[in-house]
């Protein structure tokens, strides 16, 4: 599936790949500082395990990758950061991690028992993101799950630091549970499970949602 690439695309890789050192020190994506966020990990992990390989979306330094693998999972990681992937591969040398963005994957249909955009879809446009899920639903298998985590809210706040003041440049997209549910079921997924955490690192609430393709 061809999907339109945003037109901020290198820039937020670039501010990523800024970020990644400080992020990697900060260990910004240790679930278990986030105990209600790690159990939505845990009951993704107990629906797909056995449906087939897993593909971790923005999966930054690869720790929530390492996470779902020490859990049994045939897991591998994308990002659009090479930097991020850099460090992946250093501290995860026995995961398989590629660098690539959202917008470029190419999957083939049905090849995937679940997906996991985990903090790594918010800087989509409001339209690229649906076709993104679009592409996503067709590569899971009947049965196969996708969860997301993302920041709760509306509109959207352009960064211009993160991460220990490093200057950025992207915009964060907010979105309400009902959006998101209204794309997922457009781009072909059911309703599994939602959860809301009153904060998160970026100062606004969180939200996670489960989707999965019909059997």
């Amino acid at each position: 599936m061809r999907i339109e690439e945003p037109g901020d695309l290198s820039v937020v890789r670039e501010s990523y790949d800024r970020v990644a050192d400080n992020y990697v020190e900060m260990n910004l994506g240790d679930l278990a500082a986030y105990p209600w966020l790690r159990v939505a990990v845990d009951g993704f992990v107990g629906a797909v395990r056995g449906l087939g390989p897993v593909l971790d979306v923005g999966c930054g330094p690869g720790t929530v990758t390492a996470y779902l693998a020490e859990r049994g999972l045939e897991v591998s990681g994308v990002d659009l950061s090479p930097r991020m992937i850099e460090h992946a591969h250093r501290v995860y040398p026995e995961l398989r991690f590629e660098v690539g963005s959202a917008t470029e994957l190419e999957l083939a249909e049905s090849s995937l028992g679940g997906i996991l955009g985990w903090w790594s879809l918010f800087n989509l446009p409001r339209d690229i993101l649906p076709a993104v899920l679009r592409n996503f639903a067709q590569a899971l298998v009947p049965g196969g799950h996708l969860i997301i985590g993302t920041h709760q809210g509306d509109g959207e706040i352009p960064r211009t630091t993160a991460y220990g003041g490093v200057p950025v440049t992207w915009t964060t997209y907010l979105w309400q549970p009902d959006q998101l549910w209204e794309l997922l079921g457009a781009a072909g997924l059911e309703r599994v499970a939602e959860l809301r955490v009153a904060e998160s690192v970026a100062g606004v609430p969180s939200l996670v949602v489960v989707a999965r393709r019909s059997v």
